[in-house]
C-alpha cells in the first residue's frame, strides 16, 4: 500500500481530527493515558503515577504531565456538514 492509497482510505478521519484539534500522533499515548486513569481510580497520589509512567514509556515527567492535559482536554466542536 503506498502513502496516497493510505492518505486516500484515511484523509477524511485525520482531517476531522485536526479540525478537533487533535494531532494525529497522539495515539500513541492512549495507553499510558490509561494506565494514569486506572492509576488514579486505585487512589495513587499524581506524582508517583508520573514518575512511573515516565520509567514505563520512557518519557520525561514533564511530557507525562503534558500528555495527560492534552488528551483529558475536550475536543473542538466538529460539524458535520463542512461548508465549502
Amino acid at each position: 500500500m503506498t502513502v496516497y492509497e493510505t492518505l486516500k482510505i484515511c484523509g477524511s478521519l485525520i482531517e476531522n481530527l485536526e479540525k478537533a484539534g487533535i494531532r494525529s500522533s497522539n495515539y500513541k499515548y492512549v495507553g499510558l493515558f490509561e494506565d494514569f486513569r486506572e492509576a488514579r481510580e486505585r487512589g495513587e497520589k499524581v506524582a508517583y503515577i508520573v514518575a512511573c509512567l515516565s520509567s514505563r514509556y520512557n518519557v520525561s515527567e514533564r511530557s507525562v504531565y503534558e500528555i495527560v492535559k492534552r488528551l483529558g482536554s475536550g475536543c473542538k466542536s466538529v460539524s458535520a456538514v463542512s461548508p465549502e
